[in-house]
């Protein structure tokens, strides 16, 4: 009978180390749960957060002209570049880029490297998915472009049998071999566009922003938009997921840059008309 004493001893001690495991557990729940709390509030307060610190901080490539790149002098200049620079303007901070490649820049937003990404990014549904978007701020289609001279191309159907000039990898490419376009590799825009001038080839499909870029560069090019795909692609600014208030913020101080002409001033400037008409 003297055992007896003895296995409750051991019992009892069980069980208050299986009461205090389950503590240790539940704590551990609780820290987690305050931790994923405590972000999503940071992310809640992004804007406020910007405010105080008195900038915004906007991923960009800053190798990709004319959205953003660098002029001959070092600055970082382009289209996005001072779309981000007027947004942050009008929110009352002072812009700070942070560069990156293309490859890092989604995840560089992912780890809250910047609050923003400028960058001609497109709204897509697989990105809207995981991030948000500005209002469109950048609308472009494609566009069929001949030589100046040709008038007998006057729509996409007219192109078939024709030489094409295409990164032959690009959704443009596509475009054209289902128009019944032979296909004539290059390895860009500019590339195309030489071709064309030269008359060694028939026509390009390309995009509108490329064409406005390029002509605003040469206007002397002769060559000519004939025809305008009726599906447009948009861009816009991006967001981590959860950031209403500052993406509410940059959409008024967008709609209040095209309401008083300073969006359509900065797309002149960069493509000589309002590329989001």
């Amino acid at each position: 009978m003297k055992k007896l004493p003895i296995v409750f001893a051991l019992l009892v001690s069980f069980m208050l180390i299986l009461s205090a495991c389950g503590k240790d557990e539940n704590a551990n729940e609780e820290n987690k749960e305050d931790n994923k709390t405590a972000e999503n509030a940071e992310d809640q307060d992004l804007l406020a957060k910007i405010k105080d610190e008195g900038k915004l901080l906007i991923g960009t490539e800053g190798t990709y002209a004319p959205f953003t790149f660098h002029d001959e002098s070092g600055k970082l200049t382009g289209f996005d570049v001072e779309i981000a620079t007027e947004v942050a303007k009008r929110l009352g901070v002072e812009p700070e880029f942070k560069e990156t490649q293309w490859d890092a820049i989604f995840a560089g937003l992912d780890a809250k490297r910047f609050d923003m990404i400028a960058n001609q990014v497109g709204i897509r549904p697989d990105r809207q998915e995981k991030y948000d978007f500005s209002e469109p701020y950048i609308k472009s289609a494609a566009v069929l472009i001949t030589h100046k001279d040709n008038n007998a191309v006057k729509t996409f159907e007219d192109i078939k049998g024709l030489n094409s000039a295409q990164s032959l990898t690009s959704n443009y490419g596509d475009m054209a071999k289902k128009f019944g376009a032979n296909l004539v590799g290059v390895e860009g825009f500019t590339q195309a566009v030489e071709l064309l001038a030269s008359k060694r080839v028939d026509v390009t499909i390309n995009d509108r922003i490329s064409f406005l870029d390029y002509t605003k560069q040469r206007p002397d090019a002769p060559i000519k938009i004939v025809d305008t795909s009726e599906d447009a692609s948009v861009s816009g600014l991006m967001f981590r997921k959860d950031n209403d208030t500052l993406v509410a913020e940059v959409n008024k101080a967008l709609t209040e840059m095209i309401d008083d002409g300073t969006y359509t001033k900065i797309s002149e400037k960069w493509f000589g008309e309002d590329v989001l008409k």
